[in-house]
C-alpha cells in the first residue's frame, strides 16, 4: 500500500492509494498516520478498509508521511561511493546520528538555507519506518518483521557546521527544515527488493546523484538489527540509511545550495519530492 498525509501543514488527512490510483481518505479508519496506526494490525484494518469505499481526497500538498515521529536515527558514510568521495575509510561499523523530529517537513515544502551558512548540502536517503517495537534483535534475518514501510528523506546538511565548528555532527543536521520526508509510506510487501533501489537527486534540473541501494555497505536489515543493540526501535521511529556519492562535499569545485535554488529527489517507487531553497 501506499499511505500518505494530505493537506495543510498542521491539518494534514490521512489517505491511502487504491488500486486505479485514487487517493481515499482515512480519517474514518484511523485519526492519523503515527506511532499508533503503523503497526501491523492497523495496517491490515487500513488494507481491508481500502477494499471497501472510502470518499476520495483531493491531492494539493503532502505532507510527512508519518506524524509525531519519535526519533530519526542516521547512518553516515553508508555507501561504497560516498566514503570514497569524502576522502575516508569505509566504517567497519555504522556510523550513527541523531535528527531532531522538528527537523521534518513536507517532500515539497520550502527548506531554509541557515543563517551565515555557505556549505548547505543535498543527500538523497531511503528511510525505513518502524512498525513494530525492536530492541536486541537475534540476527538481520529478524528485522524484517519490524518495518512497516519505507519512504524517501532527504538528509539536508550545512558542511562547515557538520565539520569544522567542532563536537559532533548534529550541528550541521538539525538545521529547520532540514528533512522533508515523504511524499508516501510505501508498505514493505510492496517495495520488492529493498537493496536493489535507485535513488536520484536533481539541483536546478542537473543530475548530481545517481545511485542505488546495492552500494550500501551495511544494508537495509543489518541496520535494524545492529541499532536494536544499542536502542529501542518503536513504531513511527524513522532510519535514514545514508547517501551514495555526489554530494557537493564530495565533488571539488561544486557549489552548495542557495536560496533560489531547487532539489528534485526520488527513489524508485516511492514517489519523489521537489524544494525551492529559502533563507532562514
Amino acid at each position: 500500500m501506499r499511505l500518505a498525509r494530505i493537506g495543510t501543514a498542521g491539518a494534514e488527512r490521512p489517505a491511502v492509494q487504491d488500486e486505479d490510483g485514487t487517493w481515499r481518505d482515512l480519517t474514518g479508519v484511523v485519526e492519523d498516520l503515527d506511532a499508533t496506526t503503523v503497526t501491523p494490525q492497523s495496517l491490515e484494518a487500513i488494507r481491508t478498509a481500502r477494499a471497501g469505499d472510502l470518499p476520495e481526497v483531493t491531492v494539493g500538498r503532502f505532507g510527512p508521511p508519518v506524524a509525531r515521529i519519535g526519533k530519526i536515527v542516521c547512518i553516515g558514510l553508508n555507501y561504497r561511493d560516498h566514503a570514497a568521495e569524502t576522502g575516508l575509510p569505509v566504517p567497519p561499523e555504522p556510523v550513527l546520528f541523531m535528527k531532531a523530529p522538528d527537523t521534518v517537513v513536507g517532500p515539497d515544502d520550502e527548506v531554509l538555507v541557515p543563517r551565515a551558512s555557505t556549505r548547505t548540502d543535498w543527500e538523497v536517503e531511503l528511510a525505513v519506518i518502524i512498525g513494530t517495537t525492536a530492541a536486541y534483535l537475534s540476527s538481520p534475518e529478524d528485522a524484517a518483521a519490524h518495518i512497516a514501510g519505507y519512504a524517501i528523506s532527504h538528509d539536508v546538511s550545512e558542511r562547515e557546521f557538520q565539520l569544522e565548528r567542532g563536537g559532533q555532527w548534529d550541528k550541521g543536521k538539525n538545521c529547520a527544515t532540514f528533512n522533508p520526508f515523504g511524499p508516501w509510506l510505501v508498505t514493505a510487501d510492496e517495495v520488492g527488493d529493498v537493496q536493489d533501489l535507485g535513488l536520484r537527486l536533481w539541483v536546478n534540473g542537473k543530475l548530481k546523484q545517481d545511485g542505488t541501494t546495492k552500494d550500501m555497505i551495511f544494508p537495509v536489515h543489518h541496520l535494524v538489527h545492529y541499532l536494536s543493540q544499542f536502542m529501542t526501535l518503536y513504531p513511527g521511529d524513522v532510519i535514514n540509511t545514508g547517501t551514495p556519492a555526489g554530494v557537493a562535499l564530495g565533488v571539488p569545485g561544486t557549489p552548495y545550495l542557495a536560496p533560489g535554488d531547487v532539489v528534485e529527489v526520488e527513489v524508485d517507487g516511492l514517489g519523489r519530492q521537489r524544494q525551492i531553497f529559502g533563507k532562514a
